[in-house]
């Protein structure tokens, strides 16, 4: 089977739809607006979709890795930008080293985790 990919884009969901935009633009994301209920969010070549949905079940359970060149340096800008002090809900963990590499983490408005890694 051949495959002419051209990007892969996950559907997150939001308890409240308006916070959750307006934190992703404040982490760097530029926000396209499809619908009235649905954000297309975009940071260089890569896309996800926002939704106007809060499903618990699946919100509760999404994870989105997010490899990045220099996980140090992304930690620095993630707490320069205070986001867990604009975001009650927001969530901040710091940097783990694995036998892969490292990341760091950031649960979003709604619970959604977020990995930021680098691969040795």
């Amino acid at each position: 089977m051949q495959h002419n990919v051209r990007s892969i884009r996950p559907f997150i969901g939001a308890k409240d739809f308006k916070v959750s935009k307006s934190f992703y633009r404040d982490l760097g994301f530029e926000e396209r607006i499809i619908s009235a209920d649905m954000s297309g969010f975009r940071i260089g070549e890569h896309t996800f979709y926002l939704q106007n949905a809060d499903i618990k079940d699946r919100t509760d359970n999404t994870t989105v890795f997010l490899e990045v060149g220099d996980v140090n340096h992304y930690w620095n800008e993630l707490k320069a930008l205070n986001l867990p002090d604009k975001y009650p809900d927001v969530k901040l963990t710091p940097i783990r080293i694995y036998d892969w590499g490292k990341e760091c983490f950031l649960h979003d408005p709604s619970g959604v985790l977020w990995h930021f890694g680098e691969f040795n």
